[in-house]
């Protein structure tokens, strides 16, 4: 999680105590136990608690946004706020789906756009880092096999190879959000809509979401002999942040 200076920014010369407490231990402690609740669940549950005592204002703001970052989509946000409002009350919800309706509206992508967002790709999960969805497109016992691969906001997978002992590799057909390539040893490169990845045999490499963005597109095994994935290691996070 990104080190955070809110408090400092704001509060630093009035209350520098509390921006401490805000910045090192609200956020630089409570929030980074990721090992102990997900970043996403943290979100919700702020969310939830916001919504629940009427405060709908900056704060709850960046906190849709962080939600909406951290991979809580708006089909989810829509169904957390609705079912919010017989607990909450209902002024407060429609107060927050106001809130929501902006921090969501370039939210594009959460369908697995042109060829559908499929269902979560638990088989592969403990290659990814964040929630990825699979939409498998053709039948591998009777054709090549196409897929329509869907990344939350800030999701990657790791590092891997695409093995072969003749022909192999992947190609990326990129077509919605916005995207990230890299192969070891290169910088990385950003992907559109509209973008082809060509990924050789032998290759080390990664892909996934942008931090702020959705990101799909099709996947298609090259056809080849003795073909395998060996999953390597996850992305440097810090890398990552910093693209």
């Amino acid at each position: 999680m990104a080190k955070q200076t809110a408090g400092r920014d704001s509060l630093g010369a009035f209350a520098p105590k509390f921006a401490e407490l805000n910045d090192d231990v609200l956020f630089g402690e409570v929030w980074s136990r990721e090992d102990r609740l997900s970043l996403k669940m943290r979100s919700i549950i702020t969310v939830t608690a916001l919504v629940s005592k009427g405060m709908v204002d900056s704060s709850f703001q960046y906190h849709l946004a962080t939600a909406r970052q951290n991979g809580v989509t708006k089909s989810e946000m829509a169904e957390i706020l609705t079912h919010l409002a017989f607990y909450a009350g209902w002024p407060n919800a429609w107060a927050a789906f106001r809130m929501a309706v902006e921090v969501y509206r370039d939210d594009a992508g959460t369908d697995g756009g042109l060829f559908g967002l499929g269902e979560p790709n638990d088989a592969y999960a403990n290659y990814f880092v964040g929630q990825s969805y699979l939409n498998p497109l053709t039948d591998p016992k009777q054709t090549v096999l196409v897929a329509n691969v869907t990344f939350e906001p800030g999701c990657r997978n790791n590092w891997h190879i695409h093995k072969a002992k003749t022909g192999g590799g992947q190609l990326l057909l990129c077509t919605n959000g916005r995207g990230w390539y890299q192969e070891w040893g290169k910088e990385a490169q950003e992907l559109h809509p509209g973008d082809v990845v060509t990924i050789p045999a032998g290759v080390k490499h990664w892909h996934g979401a942008a931090k702020d963005s959705w990101f799909s597109h099709l996947a298609v095994e090259v056809p080849g002999e003795q073909t395998a994935s060996e999953w390597l290691e996850p992305v440097d996070a810090e890398a990552y942040d910093a693209l």
